[in-house]
């Protein structure tokens, strides 16, 4: 009969020593505190966007973020917990942004110096920049990262003295409230008259072309094109009227731009106009890339590439799945006439690159001025693109991200039926229930144990001798 051999002594307390280490090891890492947490909120409000873990990931240093509130606030209530509560979302990402609480009823001289004039407001600082930001919101905030990320100024210029649309204007055709959101991301928006500058600043790291109204001089085309030669970048932005002296710019760049407007039945399902042309389809770029959202182009026309052209060249956007460029009138029933109109997918959007020198030559036209203007940059995702454009054109591709999302309203509005079924069965329905429910209840305490002990007695005088 074989029996088991035991290890020897010294064997047999090395493994028991051994064994205690793993329980205490194993035990320090269970009791070690680990935070789970799962954002059931609508809209994930209490989640980072994927935009701005992307900003995130491209900030090699740390980030310092003073906050300037008091403890306690009439309207607000506790200023610095819900500000400390909301830059936890990013610290959770990126461990190296630091918090500092400055009060300003207690030092009033660091308020001063600082300038901050609002309760709340922080001053973010990365590098050796820094900004104030009044706004608590995840798009401001990523916005602010984003501006402070970039290492020098970028200059926009904007084409101006023909009519164009004004970059800081507010009327409904004009790119007003696009540029303020250029200047919030840390561009610099300028407006260009040629007629004046005589030549395009060599410091300029985007031109913007927004649809001149009436005729260039020889000598403002000459201007564009020397710019061009030399590398510049630009952003021409086309409308359907005339192109008032810019064909040569069009031949320049090897492009060829159909009369004609794209027209959509997609978007009247939407309930928006037939005019609309709705971009869904995108081409692999950095512009586009991870870009998986709708955008909108009013009023806009095709544009094609010249077999002959010297240009690295994409066909960025295709919009107008199921429609066609319109070359009719735009009255009454408008339908396909083959003879005349081109069906879709129509290419509305063509970015254009090349080497010249040290650097890469990059210039984007898209085929709709409309889709940046006041009136329509809330439509689709037009602001995410356009800000992409930009970024790509002035070399920050590295910056190109999706915004944040908007917190979605959560409002909950009911029609006068189910306000009226509402009020119905809290004040009629849940009431009787209780009653009927009560009542069961006495009746059943007050005469079901009668019963029972009747039953028994009956029982118990049946089995009696």
């Amino acid at each position: 009969m074989n029996k088991t051999r035991f290890p020897s002594g010294p064997i047999r307390h090395g493994l028991f020593v051994l064994m205690v280490l793993l329980v205490a090891g194993l035990s320090g890492y269970l009791a070690k505190p680990t935070a789970i947490q799962w954002d059931i909120s609508q809209n994930q409000r209490h989640t980072l966007s994927q935009g701005s873990l992307e900003v995130l990931e491209k900030l090699n240093g740390p980030v310092t973020v003073t906050i300037y509130a008091t403890t306690k606030d009439d309207t607000l209530g506790d200023i610095r917990k819900l500000v400390s509560d909301f830059v936890s979302l990013y610290q959770r990402v990126k461990p190296d942004i630091s918090v500092t609480f400055i009060d300003p009823v207690a030092q009033p001289d660091l308020v001063k110096k600082a300038g901050v004039e609002v309760n709340g407001e922080m001053v973010i600082g990365y590098g050796e920049r820094s900004d104030h930001l009044t706004t608590i919101s995840e798009k401001a905030f990523t916005s602010m990262l984003m501006k402070l990320a970039r290492t020098e100024e970028r200059s926009i210029m904007v084409l101006a003295g023909h009519g164009e649309r004004r970059i800081d204007g507010a009327a409904n055709h004009d790119l007003g409230e696009f540029g303020q959101q250029l200047i919030t991301r840390g561009f610099k928006t300028v407006p260009l008259n040629l007629a004046i500058a005589q030549e395009i600043p060599h410091n300029t790291s985007v031109l913007v072309i927004p649809a001149p109204q009436t005729d260039l001089l020889p000598g403002e085309i000459e201007a564009l094109l020397a710019y061009i030669g030399k590398g510049g970048n630009v952003l021409w932005l086309l409308d359907q009227e005339p192109l008032h002296g810019l064909q040569k710019l069009a031949d320049h760049l090897g492009l060829v731009l159909t009369p004609g407007i794209i027209v959509d039945p997609q978007a009247v399902k939407l309930k928006a106009p037939i005019t609309f042309a709705l971009g869904t389809q995108y081409a692999e770029h950095p512009v586009t890339h991870h870009f998986d959202f709708n955008t909108v182009f009013p009023f806009a026309r095709q544009i094609t590439l010249h077999p002959s052209t010297n240009w690295q060249a994409v066909s960025l956007i295709e919009a107008a799945q199921q429609g066609w460029v319109e070359n009719g009138e735009l009255a009454g029933e408008i339908s396909f006439d083959e003879t005349r109109d081109i069906r879709g997918p129509i290419n509305v959007a063509t970015v254009l690159s090349r080497k010249v020198k040290d650097h890469e030559q990059r210039i984007a036209v898209i085929g709709s001025g409309h889709f940046l203007a006041n009136t329509y940059l809330g439509n689709g995702n037009n602001l995410d693109l356009g800000i992409n454009l930009i970024n790509w054109l002035s070399g920050d591709e590295g910056l190109i991200t999706i915004q944040p999302r908007p917190t979605i309203d959560s409002n909950l509005n009911l029609d006068k039926t189910a306000l009226t079924m509402i009020a119905f069965g809290t004040l009629i329905v849940l009431p009787l229930f209780f009653l009927v429910s009560g009542g069961i209840i006495w009746w059943q305490r007050r005469y079901l144990p009668a019963r029972s002990h009747t039953a028994s007695s009956n029982k118990k005088n049946k089995q009696a001798p």
